[in-house]
């Protein structure tokens, strides 16, 4: 992607982290679904980009003092608030861990800290036949895209359990496919055996994907083997979020990016290996 394109994709973030108020909070089977009013925010994030989130109160409190950096999440959706007032943003996170736990234990009326929108997200070309791909958590960005496009451009999911498959139903547009890996919902499998059904039966102008590392690189290998273009949304642990610590640095053949500033969409025609970068810190 060139600078200028760069550019195009990205929406840049107010200078500083900034309170914003919670006004919901609901759970989707195994997932949480925080509602942020971002009051001090742009109000057009690209899918794709993300925020760093902290709770306003008792942050660094818990056992051993944990945790002790905010974590980073891709925004689900984005409602535009009246003139002057700022959107609220969705947020859908698993707790699995120090910094997640804190933030699923908030309730409507606390605070966070929020800093972004971040990095570079999925383009917004009008192709006349795209396929989203998500796999868990990394459903987050792809309901984003489905959203912004405003079109019913296929769908394929895939989760853990059917716990986890109640995220589904937050997708406006219809789920063209649903796995699970337990086949307690949808059907029994991964996510990248429907991909190359859909490509068997029609070719795609591209693929935009986010899941777990192995699941990018199923796809990536897939689009590369068809010609077919995509873009991947990778995960990486992420302590600043501006390209300052050098933690979610992966290899091109470009060289090294940094997915917080350079990514985290990337083209996967610039990668060998999707399966390079770390989960996020929990």
């Amino acid at each position: 992607m060139s600078a200028a394109a760069a550019t195009a994709e990205r929406t840049l973030a107010p200078l500083g982290r900034r309170r914003a108020a919670l006004v919901a909070t609901e759970s989707i089977g195994a997932y949480r679904l925080l509602w942020a009013h971002d009051a001090g925010g742009p109000p057009d994030p690209r899918p794709g980009q993300f925020y760093m989130l902290a709770a306003a109160g008792g942050w660094g409190a818990g056992r051993d003092e944990r945790p002790y950096l905010p974590r980073a999440f891709s925004f689900a959706r984005v409602e535009p608030g009246r003139a002057g007032e700022g959107p609220s943003l969705a947020f859908m996170l698993e707790a699995v861990g120090p910094g997640t736990e804190r933030l699923a234990a908030l309730s409507a009326g606390e605070e966070l800290w929020l800093a972004g929108p971040f990095g570079i997200g999925f383009s917004l070309a009008a192709e006349a036949r795209s396929l989203l791909v998500g796999g868990g958590i990394g459903v987050a960005p792809v309901l984003a895209l489905s959203d912004a496009l405003g079109r019913d451009a296929p769908v394929l999911l895939g989760f853990r359990s059917a716990a986890h498959a109640e995220a589904a139903a937050l997708f406006r547009s219809s789920v063209a496919g649903l796995v699970t890996d337990d086949g307690s919902a949808g059907r029994a499998g991964l996510v990248t055996m429907l991909l190359e059904e859909a490509l068997d039966v029609a070719p795609a102008a591209a693929v935009r994907a986010c899941g777990p590392p192995a699941m990018l690189e199923s796809v990536r290998r897939l689009c590369a083997e068809r010609g077919t273009p995509a873009e991947l949304a990778m995960e990486s642990g992420m302590a600043c979020g501006f390209g300052a610590c050098y933690g979610c640095v992966v290899p091109t053949r470009d060289g090294y990016v940094r997915l917080c500033v350079d990514g985290p969409v990337l083209d996967a025609a610039t990668l060998d290996t999707a399966a390079v970068a770390y989960g996020a810190a929990a």
